[in-house]
């Protein structure tokens, strides 16, 4: 599920916290923070940290967005891969590409990256 952060978008954890708010003090308690009432849905009630979240917040769901965008065409053109190859009389998987795959995910973005490339992986061609 995604958890931007963002007050009435979906996804949105209560309070801001999402996995990008997790550090720091008050941590892991949502609406704690050092001194005073927070700013809503930034865990801090320092307003010139309060407006710095907010800004970087605004690129985080620009990314998430793009990253949604390129999930689905990329699951898109892998099926559309998957239906060319069969119906050529071909084979439903390819492992060697699929390993080929996992492998530059995992070189890239270590053991986290392996499961990334097997949901990219299954996102396309469906479970096993």
């Amino acid at each position: 599920m995604e958890q931007n952060g963002v007050p009435g978008e979906p996804g949105t954890a209560p309070n801001g916290t999402g996995p990008e708010d997790r550090t720091g003090p008050g941590a892991g308690t949502p609406g704690t923070g050092t001194a005073g009432a927070d700013t809503p849905g930034t865990g801090t009630a320092e307003p010139g940290a309060a407006a710095r979240i907010a800004e970087i917040r605004v690129r985080i769901d620009e990314i998430d967005r793009t990253l949604v965008e390129l999930w689905q065409e990329r699951a898109a053109l892998s099926r559309e891969v998957g239906a060319t190859r069969m119906a050529s009389g071909g084979t439903r998987l390819v492992l060697s590409r699929e390993q080929e795959i996992l492998e530059r995910f995992r070189v890239a973005l270590g053991a986290d990256g392996t499961q990334l490339a097997l949901l990219l992986l299954r996102a396309g061609r469906g479970p096993l």
